[in-house]
């Protein structure tokens, strides 16, 4: 998305609307209208961002193909933006926006593209097991993962709804956003002791 943007400026407006386009015309971002309205804002965010979430996941039910285009629209609207921006030299701007709320909500969608991906392996690749079986497998395995993102998500929303679109500094939102992705790393690659039973 980035590189077509990049390449061809007209690309743009397959994604973002002429409304947004005349706003960065005018140096200014579009999330400016969320302040006014946070509490009603963080609501939609919310329920937006678990659709798009769930929406990815269950797209792993066509075989992962579902899940695959959810994540290609996603990644492409992202660059397309990202890349829209740049030109208009609004870079800080959209990066100082995305970085609270996006270093949990970005890794969430990835979270969800996997498990509907993992629901889609099991699907086309049963192994040894019967393929219902490898299916409630993978099914079981899936929901673990998205359920683990309901939190981040939730945190995610309220940030983007309150924080990101404030006036703080943005060296403050830099680091708020760089503070929470660590943490999630952390978290996720913290190390699991296997149950006592199962060291023999």
């Amino acid at each position: 998305g980035a590189a077509l943007t990049n390449s061809r400026p007209e690309f743009m407006r397959h994604f973002v609307g002429p409304q947004m386009i005349a706003t960065m015309e005018r140096h200014e971002m579009w999330t400016h209208s969320i302040v006014g309205i946070a509490p009603m804002a963080t609501s939609a965010i919310l329920t937006n961002n678990l659709s798009v979430s769930f929406v990815t996941f269950a797209g792993g039910i066509v075989f992962g193909l579902g899940t695959f285009f959810y994540l290609y629209v996603n990644g492409m609207m992202l660059g397309v933006i990202a890349a829209a921006c740049h030109q208009y030299g609004m870079s800080i701007a959209l990066w100082s926006f995305v970085a609270p709320h996006g270093s949990l909500e970005l890794p969430s969608i990835l979270i969800a593209g996997a498990a509907g991906l993992r629901l889609g392996h099991a699907m086309l690749f049963p192994g040894a097991l019967r393929w219902k079986d490898s299916i409630a497998r993978g099914g079981i395995e899936a929901t673990q993962l998205v359920s683990g993102i309901i939190p981040l998500l939730i945190i995610a929303g309220c940030l983007e709804g309150f924080f990101s679109p404030s006036q703080a500094p943005i060296w403050l939102k830099f680091t708020v956003g760089g503070l929470l992705f660590t943490l999630l790393n952390l978290w996720l690659f913290r190390p699991v002791k296997a149950p006592a039973d199962t060291l023999d």
